[in-house]
This record gives structure tokens, sequence and C-alpha cells, in this order.
């Protein structure tokens, strides 16, 4: 039954991925691109994988969706049409990089071998000796936080330089107030928004922390945290008003807070090493197990920072802009 449904959704993938490709409308090719991450979802928990999942669903199928619908407003619904040579050259690259992959994929293990490399080399040690070092039973956080930290970190710096990059581009230090009739603050006069809003939003703040701090011992973990958290900020922002929301988290405070959230991380990382250890051992904080719960809980709140300043400023600063006459 569970191959079976994995089949369907896999051609559910390619059937939404093949007409995305032929819409030239851009708000249906947003909606099937919510459907497209919502179907990733489902495909993730039936891999095992909750964790990868929560952040499919807040950040592909919300926020990216979200966002996208705020640049469309500002750039307009259809996508302009260029010439059946610039099409062609199109489909020709994107074909012959296709077969270069699958060409690829042919020397890859089979999918669950027991004796494939990934399975021979680090990996036993992570899921036999976790418990004993981390103190964890969540063999997920551990390698994110402890045994792979570094790759964590970059992804953190990554997230907020891409943050930065955006702000740059639409220019500005801050949001600018929308106009009366903008989407938005008509959306803050709907009753029924207003009255699910009022209800769902306070129980995402609640879900957010817990989330964050029970990470070690079940799915979750500052970048879902800060997924989720963002996410319930971006709501209360569409349905109350950017407005709103500027007055509640002003930019400047988030700016601030994202750039902490870095440091925090980076910090934690000086901290072991004016201690006498490597970077990010947290062994230095103290000894055994509980110097590594230490140091995974400074680096996780310093990516919930991060993630979550990012998602609500990216979205303040494509809502608070009007779209051009």
């Amino acid at each position: 039954m569970e191959t079976l449904l994995m089949i369907g959704l896999l051609a559910a993938l390619g059937a939404l991925a093949v007409a995305i490709a032929f819409m030239d409308d851009l708000l249906v090719v947003t909606m099937l691109s919510g459907i497209f991450s919502f179907t990733c979802c489902a495909i993730f928990v039936l891999f095992d994988a909750p964790d990868v999942a929560f952040t499919e669903a807040c950040v592909g199928a919300g926020v990216s969706t979200v966002l996208t619908l705020a640049a469309i407003r500002l750039t307009g619904r259809r996508e302009k049409r260029v010439g059946r040579r610039a099409s062609a050259v199109g489909l020709l690259v994107s074909t012959v990089c296709g077969l270069a992959l699958v060409y690829g994929t042919l020397e890859l293990p089979r999918f669950g071998d027991p004796a494939a490399p990934a399975n021979l080399h680090v990996a036993p040690h992570y899921l036999n000796e976790s418990a004993a070092e981390m103190g964890i039973p969540n063999v997920i956080t551990s390698v994110l936080g402890a045994y792979r930290g570094y790759d964590t970190m970059g992804e953190t710096v990554v997230v907020f330089t891409a943050a930065l990059g955006v702000l740059l581009l639409l220019g500005g230090s801050q949001s600018r107030p929308l106009h009366r009739g903008d989407a938005p603050a008509r959306a803050d006069r709907d009753v029924i928004l207003r009255s699910v809003a009022t209800l769902f939003v306070p129980m995402t703040l609640f879900l957010a922390p817990y989330v964050q701090f029970h990470g070690a011992y079940s799915p979750g973990g500052g970048f879902q945290a800060g997924a989720i958290l963002g996410g319930a900020l971006i709501l209360y922002g569409l349905v109350f008003g950017i407005d709103r929301l500027n007055r509640l988290v002003p930019e400047r405070v988030l700016q601030v807070i994202a750039a902490l959230g870095v440091l925090t991380y980076g910090g934690t990382g000086l901290v072991t090493l004016a201690l006498g250890r490597n970077f990010l051992d947290y062994d230095a904080l103290s000894a055994g197990p509980t110097g590594q719960q230490i140091g995974l809980t400074a680096i996780e709140l310093g990516v919930f920072m991060t993630v979550t300043c990012v998602m609500t400023l990216l979205f303040q600063r494509f809502a608070s802009r009007r779209s051009e006459p």
C-alpha cells in the first residue's frame, strides 16, 4: 500500500511539474507550486522525515507562496511571451541537463542499499553513539547541531545573506505604509479571517517554542520553530494589515535580531575556541553530554532567531511596496 501511495505521489509531482512548465498565468503557477510543496511533504512523511516535512510545509507551501503572490502584485499576473527560438533553446538546454542528471543516477547505489557508502561510513556511528555522546534521542538534531554543526552554521549565514540581498534589491531601510485600497489592508476588514486568525495565531505562537525546545526529543528544532513563528507573524500581517505587523515587530528590530542569531551561532564557536577546544566543540562548555546539550541549545536558538526574522522581514518588505502604475 505504501509503495502504491508513493508511486501515486511521484506521478502527481511529475504532472504538476509539466503543468507548471506550460502555464503563463503566474497566479496559477504559484498555486500549483504550493500544491507541489504539499505533495513533497507527504513524500517526506512516508520517508520518515517529519523534520523536513515540517520545514517544507511552512516554507515551501506557506511562506514561499505568500512571497510569490506579493511579487506578482508588484510585477503583474501574466508572463511575458518570448519568441519560438528562445523557447526552443530553453527546451534543448533543459532536455540535455535532464538526460545528464538521469545518466548520473545510473552510478548511484540502489535506494535503501545497506552496503551503500553512506550507510557504511559515519552513519553507523551517528546512529549507535549519538544517544551516549549527546544525551538526546533525536539523532537528526545531533547530526545537524553537533556532528555537522559547520554545515548548519553555513546554512544560517546563507539565510541571513539572502535576506540582506533582498532588502538591498528592494531598496530603502524601512517599510512604507500601504494605501487603503491595497490587498492586506482590505483583509483587515474581513470578519471571518480576523476571527479565525485570532484563534489560530496564538496557538501557532505556542507551538513554535515547543518545537524549538523539544527538538532534541521529537521532530523540530530551530529552523522548524523559526518557520512556524515566521509563518504566524506573516498570517497576522495578512489578516490584520501590514501596518499593524510593522508596529508589532518593526523592521529595525527584526534586522538586529536576525544578525544576533548568526552572532549567537558563531559566538558559541568562538567561546569553545577561547576555552581551548575546536570551533563548535561543545565539550569545552562542560564535560560529557551536558556540554553538548548547552551548545545545541545555544546554536538552535541562533537559528530560530535568524529564520524567524528573515521570513518576517521578506514579507514586510514585499507587502509594503506598491505596484507600479
